[in-house]
């Protein structure tokens, strides 16, 4: 395991001294987003975030924050979730008081009713008679009422039902990836944060970031629509290949991710190699012309947790072993460790599969 980093080398202090400089307000959803623009493993956000320009507003941060980290910009919906709860429970509240009013004055009619009845001497039957026929109308009225509160007492309840599901439905949304329905990069950062919650004994896992080789290309000539359903195909069988304890997710684009809760080289290796080789064997056509574009391939780099000292590192070296197998010309997977210094649990690999077939035109 390496030794702690200086706390001046810290991701933690680097983004908030570029955050400093930019003028960009200690915000957690200003300092997410500058972290996910350094990390650099989205292209699209880190293209926008510069394409802002020296002085960031804080409405252009939130404008580009809504649309890659959705998740800190929820007020929206908790706001009007309070709000109905509140007229709910309040409605529910002036239920039971009139349900009390009510009550009361049932149970002073029968009041009435008994001292009519209990009287010492003779009863007054005028006077029971009308005891007895108010008593039988309140009683009419008391289970016409019961069942008007038992209705308004079901509505209530699957009223607010419906908004604690809403809100949990919410909430289980911002760690799936809309389209493939694999983990989202926030279940991941989640994921991640664990594995170093003691950062002096980390969980032994690996992390492999992949990313389809030529993929605008591919996608160019496939049409938008059959590029998400491609990427909906590659999803499925990155899911299906992770152990049911691993995680799976999808960053952005083409590129995903998948924590393996565990060291061992061979098996996280194993584990890429299937998701390539299945990949492989799936037809890439042309939407316009019917025509094959070969058989796709996909390039991956692979980090363990005790090469890196904390959750950035980790996602970091796993980034740049991916930037080395993209170099080496892709199809490729590249083992992170190289000239690190640090801990290698296995000697540095670089490895290339052999091509089932090029790209069609």
């Amino acid at each position: 395991m390496l030794p702690p980093k200086n706390p001046a080398s810290s991701i933690a202090l680097r983004v908030a001294t570029a955050m400093h400089q930019m003028g960009i307000d200690g915000l957690p959803r200003n300092y997410e987003l500058v972290y996910e623009a350094y990390a650099g493993s989205n292209p699209e956000l880190v293209r926008e975030f510069v394409a802002l320009g020296k002085n960031k507003t804080q409405d252009a941060l939130d404008a580009l924050g809504r649309k890659y980290l959705p998740h800190h910009h929820e007020a929206g919906l908790l706001s009007r979730q309070n709000g109905h709860v509140r007229a709910e429970m309040s409605n529910f509240i002036s239920l039971l008081n009139e349900e009390k009013v009510s009550l009361t004055d049932y149970g002073r009619l029968i009041g009435d009713a008994s001292r009519v009845i209990l009287a010492e001497g003779d009863i007054d039957h005028a006077e029971l008679g009308q005891s007895i026929t108010a008593l039988k109308i309140a009683t009419e009225k008391r289970a016409t009422q019961n069942s008007t509160v038992v209705r308004a007492v079901v509505n209530k309840t699957a009223a607010l039902a419906d908004l604690q599901r809403e809100a949990e439905e919410a909430e289980t949304a911002k760690f799936v990836d809309a389209l493939t329905g694999l983990g989202s990069r926030r279940a991941f950062n989640k994921a991640l944060a664990k594995v170093y919650a003691n950062p002096n004994m980390p969980v032994l896992s690996g992390l492999a970031v992949g990313e389809i080789d030529d993929y605008g290309r591919i996608s160019e000539q496939m049409g938008a629509t059959v590029a998400e359903r491609f990427l909906k195909q590659v999803s499925k069988i990155v899911q299906a290949v992770t152990n049911g304890g691993d995680l799976a997710c999808r960053f952005d684009g083409a590129r995903f991710g998948m924590l393996f809760y565990t060291s061992e080289q061979e098996e996280v290796s194993r584990i890429v190699d299937l998701v390539r080789a299945k990949l492989a064997s799936t037809a890439v056509v042309n939407s316009g012309s019917g025509r094959s574009l070969g058989q796709a391939q996909m390039s991956f780099g692979i980090c363990f947790s005790e090469q890196a000292p904390n959750a950035f590192d980790l996602t970091s070296y796993a980034e740049r072993a991916l930037a080395t197998s993209k170099a080496a010309g892709g199809n490729t997977v590249t083992v992170y460790g190289a000239g690190e210094g640090g801990f290698v649990p296995k000697d540095w690999l670089i490895y290339k599969k052999q091509s089932v077939g090029g790209f069609g035109g």
